[in-house]
């Protein structure tokens, strides 16, 4: 399931009303609650601050909160849009300035839901996969050729560390031993380390 990869904040306004929307990372409901916390420390005069979070391996944990809106017609829109894009370990604050015009509870919900939207549009998404990390020692005559084999094929170099011979520390979804031996005509000693959980953006 999706991450943000870091804080995303966008703002939209609908018949004078400004909508403030907050995305951030969290591990447990103490990170969600201190977010939005220091959201309504930073907006203080705004009307409303509603919320909703999501965290967990199977994102058992779900909160939201309208905030003084009519029942149902912020915090649950929010959430339900969190989860309709399997957002995961995330929270979101809507900071809502009343423009005087109000939407009723039809477009109190549209509001909230499309605030939580278009943040997600301006967000940068990352993804935890299972990589497989290796240590590949080579001589100095086949940089040239290892490094054009690494970029060609985007495969990501941690360490490079250059003595006797030069030692390259990478991580790739599959084992690559076989092309490396191909390639160096069996010069290569390609050692597996450990399997390990990165992010990609998506």
């Amino acid at each position: 399931m999706p991450r943000i990869k870091k804080e995303v904040i966008h703002e939209f306004t609908i018949e004078k009303s400004r909508f403030i929307t907050y995305l951030e990372r969290i591990e447990n409901e103490e990170e969600a609650k201190m977010y939005i916390t220091k959201i309504k420390k930073l907006h203080p005069n705004a009307n409303h601050h509603c919320s909703a979070f999501i965290y967990g391996t199977h994102n058992e944990f779900q909160r939201s909160s309208d905030d003084g809106e009519p029942s149902g017609t912020a915090g649950v829109p929010m959430l339900e849009c969190l989860r309709k894009n399997d957002m995961q370990n995330i929270v979101a604050v809507v900071v809502r300035y009343f423009g005087g015009i109000k939407l009723g509870a039809g477009g109190l919900i549209r509001a909230y839901s499309k605030s939580i939207s278009l943040a997600l549009e301006d967000a940068i998404l990352v993804e935890a996969k299972k990589m497989q990390e290796y240590i590949c020692t080579f001589s100095y005559d086949l940089i040239g050729p290892l490094d054009y084999y690494f970029s060609k094929n985007n495969i990501q170099i941690l360490d490079k560390q250059y003595e006797e011979k030069v030692s390259y520390t990478y991580i790739c979804e599959h084992d690559i031993t076989d092309e490396l031996m191909e390639m160096s005509k069996g010069k290569i000693i390609n050692l597996y380390q450990k399997e390990r959980t990165i992010e990609c953006e998506i």
